[in-house]
């Protein structure tokens, strides 16, 4: 007997179940937070909630590789806007050290509702400066309260301006302290089951803003608690200086030497690795996290992304940080993936399917989650979105929903699900602390950048 259908979406204009099925008109259902079922119009079961798409396009939700959600707390801050990539952490490394608790919480919550618009179901977040124990503790905490699926990676810095480093000792800590910190983090909430919403990773933060040793135990502390690794790399041609006097190689033989170089890592920008490089990476089966606003507003390069998924690397879609991004709208990094592959490759080189199969199954894969996210097929987690898009800026386009969904627009989550739950309703976020969270994200907001 099949189970009882608990949500119903229906009437789809066209209804992207992956990268080989679209279904027009389709339908999907949702049992007990997995999908149940997939057809063609007429043949939809009845089901305890039913969500029409009314003629909308209905994909996977969207997945995010790479972010730092507590940066929105110092978006746009115009003393930063304009440096390079080392000038702006500078600038912001010592606004960061008033991070706590509670700044941690409503950065978090504000940031999920945001990506819940975008069209993003699944996010990760890289947390490094940690002025203040439990912040960490305070996303989940917030993630949670949302219900919205969360990778939390308990990031790092060792390496002050002190040791060589960039940042102030005010947002280091000791490899002690981070090492305990992290495997405390993963046996209180990481969760190993199928369909989890929590999942804990480790995340140095860089290999100029943390310690070999650090970078070696963290690799092994990850394979002892099978749990994933994740750090920048290959980002900056400072970065390639800065290896060589710090270490004397370049950042991917870096990295290779630390026992970074697994399947169960990814990477965020990947900018600057040579043929050899790639090739190496690929074959170990390291993912890399795609971050395309913020390699165009940093003006620093960008990933070579054909290329890569030619190799076979998992290329997933991220964000980046909400002070260098300044947005956390899966559906425009996407549509920057579009862009910025055609302005690379040419006309042939990146379609919108592509850019669509980046950010669903390209980032799944990134997370180490391709059985279960990333698809709409029955078995998969029940995150998906409605899209909408004003009449006007859809006028004509006729063809290719997929095709209009990322070349017009813009466009908007009309409707998102995760597990089967509704968090935004006709373009709105469904979560009744938002605008006391709001409020409060404002006050430390402008705490925080001396504006009080």
């Amino acid at each position: 007997m099949d189970p009882p259908v608990d949500l119903l979406v229906k009437d789809a204009l066209l209804l992207v179940v992956d990268d080989e099925r679209e279904i027009p008109g389709g339908w999907v259902a949702i049992s007990g937070g997995r999908v149940s079922a997939v057809g063609v119009p007429g043949t939809e079961p009845g089901a305890t909630a039913v969500v029409s798409a009314a003629g909308r396009l209905v994909t996977p939700g969207l997945i995010n590789t790479h972010h730092h959600i507590y940066q929105n707390l110092t978006r746009s801050f115009a003393p930063a806007v304009n440096g390079s990539l080392f000038d702006w952490l500078t600038t912001l490394y010592p606004l960061w050290a008033a991070l706590d608790e509670e700044a941690s919480y409503v950065s978090a919550y504000v940031g999920m509702a945001e990506l819940l618009m975008g069209g993003c179901t699944t996010s990760m977040d890289h947390l490094y400066v940690h002025p203040r124990p439990g912040l960490v503790d305070a996303q989940i905490r917030a993630a949670q309260d949302i219900g919205f699926r969360f990778h939390a990676t308990r990031g790092s810095m060792t390496r002050s301006v002190e040791d060589g480093g960039l940042p102030p000792r005010s947002v280091t800590q000791s490899e002690e302290e981070v090492l305990a910190d992290s495997e405390r983090l993963v046996k209180a909430f990481h969760d190993p089951s199928p369909g989890a919403l929590i999942k804990v990773a480790l995340a140095p933060c860089s290999p100029f803003s943390v310690t070999r040793e650090l970078m070696i135990a963290t690799a092994e502390l990850a394979e002892r608690l099978d749990v994933r690794l994740h750090t920048h790399l290959a980002e900056d041609r400072d970065e390639d200086t800065y290896c060589q006097e710090m270490y004397g190689c370049r950042p991917v033989e870096y990295f290779e030497a630390t026992g970074w170089m697994s399947d169960r890592t990814w990477v965020a920008h990947c900018i600057y690795p040579n043929d050899a490089e790639m090739r190496r990476l690929a074959a170990a089966g390291v993912g890399v996290a795609h971050c395309p606003s913020s390699n165009m507003l940093i003006g620093g390069g960008t990933a070579r992304v054909r290329e890569m998924r030619e190799l076979g690397l998992p290329v997933g879609i991220g964000c980046d940080g909400s002070a260098s991004t300044d947005h956390a709208s899966l559906w425009l990094e996407t549509r920057g993936a579009l862009l910025l592959g055609r302005y690379r490759g040419g006309p042939g080189a990146m379609t919108a399917r592509d850019a669509l199969d980046i950010a669903t199954r390209g980032s799944a894969r990134c997370l180490g989650r391709a059985e279960e996210l990333g698809h709409l097929r029955p078995g998969a987690c029940g995150d998906l979105v409605v899209w909408d898009a004003h009449p006007v800026a859809l006028a004509g386009a006729l063809s290719d929903p997929v095709e209009a969904w990322l070349r017009c627009g813009p466009a908007r989550a009309w409707t998102t699900v995760v597990g089967g739950q509704v968090l935004v309703e006709r373009g709105e976020p469904v979560l009744p602390a938002l605008a006391g969270v709001l409020r409060d994200h404002t006050r430390i907001a402008r705490s925080i950048q001396n504006l009080a």
